[in-house]
């Protein structure tokens, strides 16, 4: 029982000291160890990864998913190891898309196109789902592992050297103490040193210095030791740094592929649709507003041409074609196609964008879009 009470006497003083030396640092009293120019420029290092990695990593998330509610959700998740699996929003919208298309009628031009732009959404989605699980794998499992490792590591060991340093400084300003006070002592009362030799006698003035030195050295070591330790774990910065530029070139990958594959659908879908919509006019016949793009150019869809350009032709003039894309006729003038199926084609004067399809006793006009000319 007494030896657990000196010991906690022991740390409440040692408590007690740091407290002083750090209050008196602060209020310009006491001097502070400083350390080298090297080791502060490794703190600042260490600080700063710490701070933009914590502000990347919460903007990469925001980015991932924009909504904050979805966030929380899927944290609570991680927290309790269970995967959320849930459509994306491009998926729900597909959904509906396709229902409402087979609600209109597959055989409808407006259906089977709502059908083709539900399905594409659905690969879109999938995509996007690709994109989120790779990002959060190989970018941002990375940087949440550092900070709640390493990063941890560093600023508990950071601790310890301050504390290290508070009894460091905390001693060398005993030690100027005991010295200025026996250097004021006008008197020297003799006393019989514990521990020491039989006959050996040493004044208060010493005795006091002696401990204050034994007490700097052991405060010493253990601030060296502690830095050394501090150091080598700063240092190790570096080459998280480099393990961040890997991770940060997957998820420049992983973006790339995500928006490759969005153009790749994107523009099989305009091939798809073709026709769908082309005049540009919507209920009422009123002529929907262009909106311009200074990125993109406008596009425009092939427009129908006029019955009186559709002329017949011998057989001289036809060409093989292989339809790339099921097409389904807009009116009685157009003919519906199946994709790989082989035609013929003739071009109409005036027309660049379409054709006269030719099947057995069957014609009408189709898209060029939709066809691959073999000859």
């Amino acid at each position: 029982m007494d030896g657990h009470f000196k010991k906690f006497a022991a740390d409440a003083g040692t408590l007690f000291n740091r407290a002083k030396q750090y209050t008196e640092e602060k209020l310009g009293h006491a001097e502070k160890t400083e350390l080298d120019a090297h080791f502060e420029n490794l703190l600042q290092r260490a600080d700063k990864t710490r701070a933009w990695t914590e502000r990347i990593l919460r903007n990469t998330e925001a980015v991932l998913q924009p909504n904050p509610t979805a966030r929380m959700e899927e944290f609570f998740y991680d927290k309790l190891d269970k995967k959320l699996d849930r459509k994306t929003n491009t998926e729900f919208l597909g959904d509906d898309m396709i229902n409402a298309g087979q609600e209109f009628g597959s055989g409808t031009s407006y259906g089977s196109a709502l059908i083709k732009c539900g399905q594409t959404e659905q690969k879109l989605g999938q995509a996007e789902r690709d994109f989120l699980s790779s990002s959060a794998n190989n970018f941002l499992q990375p940087l949440k592992a550092f900070l709640d490792g390493d990063m941890k590591t560093v600023q508990k060991e950071r601790k310890i050297l301050e504390t290290k340093r508070l009894d460091l400084d905390a001693a060398k300003a005993r030690l100027r103490r005991a010295k200025s006070q026996g250097n004021k002592e006008s008197f020297n009362l003799p006393l019989l040193f514990p521990k020491g030799e039989e006959g050996h006698i040493l004044t208060v003035r010493d005795r006091a210095s002696h401990s204050a030195e034994a007490d700097l050295r052991v405060a010493q070591a253990e601030f060296d030791r502690q830095a050394e330790i501090t150091k080598l774990l700063l240092e190790g910065i570096s080459s998280t740094h480099a393990h961040h530029l890997r991770c940060l070139h997957d998820f420049v990958e992983a973006q790339q592929t995500y928006y490759a594959q969005c153009q790749q659908y994107m523009g099989d879908l305009q091939r798809q649709l073709g026709s769908y919509g082309g005049s540009g006019k919507g209920a009422g016949g009123s002529t929907s507003p262009s909106i311009s793009n200074p990125l993109y150019p406008p596009t425009s869809l092939p427009t129908a041409p006029a019955p009186d350009q559709i002329l017949n032709h011998n057989d001289e003039s036809k060409r093989r074609a292989k339809v790339l894309y099921d097409y389904d006729a807009a009116n009685m003038s157009e003919l519906t196609l199946v994709a790989d199926e082989i035609i013929h084609v003739e071009n109409i004067p005036g027309s660049t964008d379409w054709v006269m399809a030719h099947r057995n006793s069957q014609q009408g006009k189709v898209p060029i879009t939709y066809l691959e000319i073999m000859n």
